[in-house]
């Protein structure tokens, strides 16, 4: 289902990176318990671990169907020079929900999501593009977060330019903590924290040739309480 969202007509204005990366934002056609429509609802350790830590399991958004090919990463539509030297060299590491606005292409957190769960959808090559995360990093991030808010009212946070304060926490991010790559097999998933500094690695000369590419599944849902509770929840 998920190879057949990425070759829908309607869905090519996802396919980025010179073809090498299908970005499809609510792509696949999940029912709100995560389930497709031949499967089941969404289960297993890490949906126990966010009912028992992170509240019950809300009513979940269509995944964002992330599919990258051999050859990624090419630069996106419009990506100058600088900003596809990043997506080379840090692995265009970023914090989901924080969104460039304006002219200006400054940033302001404008989605706060509760977790971010990732489930593959296909066996790949851990070489094949993996996640990549920065161990400890949304510690980083909240206080770089914080600085950008000190001050100001709770209820204007998701209005307040925060490019600066992102830029320095990336940078100690980067200088601090340990750099891991993540690997599932389909029937395993990985739960990762909100605040959590992470990009996707280049699809490595090493790793096989595969036509469908490595095929990721992620739930996003929004984080009832907005910025302040984004910011300020374990």
């Amino acid at each position: 289902m998920g190879q057949a969202a990425a070759r829908n007509p309607e869905h090519q204005h996802w396919m980025d990176c010179e073809g090498t990366w299908f970005i499809g934002v609510d792509a696949l056609e999940n029912f709100p318990d995560g389930s497709l429509p031949d499967g089941t609802p969404l289960k297993g350790n890490a949906v126990e671990f966010i009912k028992e830590h992170l509240g019950a399991l809300p009513a979940l958004h269509r995944a964002q169907l992330s599919i990258t090919y051999p050859g990624y990463p090419k630069p996106r539509a419009g990506e100058g020079e600088a900003a596809f030297g990043y997506r080379l060299r840090r692995d265009a590491a970023h914090v989901d929900g924080v969104k460039m606005f304006g002219d200006s292409r400054n940033r302001r957190v404008e989605e706060p999501h509760a977790w971010v769960l990732g489930i593959p959808l296909n066996l790949s090559s851990p070489q094949a593009a993996p996640l990549v995360i920065w161990e400890g990093s949304h510690e980083v991030m909240r206080r770089g977060f914080s600085a950008a808010y000190k001050g100001i009212e709770p209820e204007e946070w998701h209005l307040v330019d925060v490019t600066e304060a992102y830029k320095a926490a990336r940078a100690e991010v980067f200088e601090t903590c340990k750099r891991v790559t993540v690997f599932a097999k389909p029937g395993e998933s990985y739960l990762m924290h909100r605040l959590c500094l992470h990009g996707v690695a280049l699809w490595a000369p090493e790793a096989p040739e595969q036509a469908e590419g490595r095929a990721i599944a992620y739930f996003r849902p929004d984080l009832v309480g907005g910025v302040p509770a984004w910011l300020s929840l374990p």
